[in-house]
């Protein structure tokens, strides 16, 4: 058997990959992490799949589920939120199942800013203005942050920061970042992207606090700071220049 571990993307049902959607057809077992997956997922899975909500378990007792799936040779679909590359745990499954000799694969799915900017309506990287950005988050009860990594540290580059698992300390936040970036850097807060309920608050530095409080959210947002969220008058790329030539275009 193998375990076969899938990125189900931001939350709406179709923004599944494709190759994620048939393993959950063909899997009978479904490990799905129920706290953030929709429902609406799971109906991608056969009529007769064992579902187990992996959200009240242990790893330990996920391991267990493992096990007795290859007791009876039977692959299992486990599906976790957005992308498997960052912030998924899948990494300490994935060395207990090495432990275990039980085979497994990872099929990537839409990742969470990947898919607030696309409700934001902006591409994340702006011509001369904005070419980096940094994935990072803050402290919390479960995994805190290594030393060097700090919203100070990522600021001071003045990339664009998408920083996730860090509304409710949003005030951490302005407080850190202001004095890189000024008060009117833009921000977007980006709550539930791709779900029936997303939302979104723009604001700058210097008032997103105050325009939050008015219309608070929790938990799965992600915070987007960086001068390029409000770059209108911008260059335009050399990529679909006339006079540029690249190795695919073939311009006289």
């Amino acid at each position: 058997m193998t375990v076969h571990f899938i990125g189900a993307g931001p939350g709406a049902a179709d923004l599944i990959t494709v190759r994620g959607m048939k393993l959950l057809q063909s899997c009978p077992v479904c490990l799905y992490a129920g706290s953030i997956v929709p429902k609406e997922m799971l109906d991608w899975c056969g009529p007769g799949t064992r579902l187990v909500d992996t959200a009240p378990l242990s790893l330990d007792e996920i391991e267990a589920e493992y096990v007795r799936a290859e007791a009876g040779g039977q692959d299992v679909a486990r599906l976790h939120s957005g992308d498997l590359s960052v912030w998924s745990a899948v990494a300490e499954q994935m060395r207990r199942l090495d432990r275990l000799g039980i085979g497994y694969t990872l099929t990537p799915g839409v990742p969470a800013f990947a898919a607030a900017a696309a409700v934001l309506g902006r591409e994340l990287t702006i011509p001369a203005e904005a070419q980096s950005l940094v994935l990072t988050r803050v402290s919390g009860r479960a995994s805190p942050m290594p030393q060097g990594e700090t919203l100070a540290a990522f600021g001071a580059t003045g990339a664009t920061l998408a920083i996730h698992l860090a509304i409710h300390a949003l005030d951490r936040v302005v407080a850190e970042l202001t004095p890189l970036y000024g008060a009117d850097c833009p921000v977007a807060v980006v709550f539930h992207a791709s779900w029936p309920d997303q939302k979104i608050i723009r604001g700058m530095l210097g008032d997103i606090e105050a325009r939050f409080a008015e219309d608070p959210v929790e938990r799965t947002a992600i915070i987007f700071v960086g001068r390029g969220l409000g770059a209108e008058d911008f260059r335009e790329s050399s990529l679909y220049d006339p006079d540029y030539q690249r190795r695919f275009r073939d311009r006289v």
